[in-house]
């Protein structure tokens, strides 16, 4: 296993896609612990996306190929948003303020970039390098109901900018994968056109290959018997929808 301190390679083989997981990790820096008010937010989806590594490993091994996880929390540094975003550092969780990123100063703000941001982006910026023209697939899990919202029906989303027709045709042969008791839906919770992909389409800017994001509700990403059946799916319809 190769890693550093933002990131590690999980899996092994030369299978055509950039397989990448932003939110892989509840993890802090070694040395930083949960201040005691946030001890709610630590095993939440606001530290991590619940589920999102397992499925992300599962679909590497089942294509013979290695994924790149983050290894530190969406809420230190997310490596999901662009460098200018207001939400890189989150400041509230669930309308609760949050102590990790109370006070944050330009100095610290430029010490997590230094330290956790830039080298993770430098290390899929690598990755995508050698893969030139290959498709990059990122994995992520959404919360069935968000701050009050709606319940959310749908099990899978396929997030997409300009790749459109790939992802309409990826979203069929899931569907037909799963059966019609996994709702399969496109751009959904969230569109991918709204700048939540950043990651994997700064990933694609160096690949010049195509980009898709797979959501999964976490309720499914957590359970072991919903998660292979939604694994078995994602790597059957990568492997026959060409980008």
């Amino acid at each position: 296993m190769r890693q550093s301190d933002a990131w590690e390679w999980v899996g092994e083989g030369d299978a055509p896609w950039l397989f990448t997981c932003e939110h892989a990790s509840a993890r802090l820096p070694e040395g930083r612990a949960w201040a005691a008010e946030d001890a709610w937010v630590a095993g939440t989806h606001w530290a991590v996306d619940l589920g999102a590594a397992d499925v992300a490993v599962g679909v590497a091994r089942a294509l013979g190929g290695e994924v790149l996880l983050a290894r530190f929390s969406r809420l230190w540094a997310d490596a999901n948003r662009e460098e200018t975003s207001p939400t890189l550092f989150r400041s509230a969780c669930d309308g609760r303020e949050l102590a990790l990123n109370r006070g944050l100063d330009a100095a610290e703000r430029a010490r997590r970039l230094h330290g956790w941001w830039r080298p993770w982006h430098d290390e899929v910026a690598s990755a995508a390098r050698r893969r030139i023209g290959q498709p990059v697939v990122s994995f992520h899990s959404f919360t069935p109901v968000y701050e009050g919202g709606p319940p959310r029906p749908m099990a899978v989303g396929v997030l997409f900018d300009r790749d459109e027709a790939w992802a309409t045709a990826l979203a069929h042969v899931i569907q037909a994968e799963l059966g019609p008791t996994y709702a399969v839906a496109l751009n959904a919770p969230w569109s991918g056109r709204d700048g939540l992909m950043a990651g994997p389409e700064m990933a694609a800017r160096w690949s010049g290959g195509r980009v898709l994001e797979l959501e999964v509700r976490q309720d499914l990403a957590t359970d072991p018997e919903h998660r292979a059946r939604i694994v078995a799916a994602f790597a059957r319809a990568l492997a026959v929808t060409p980008p």
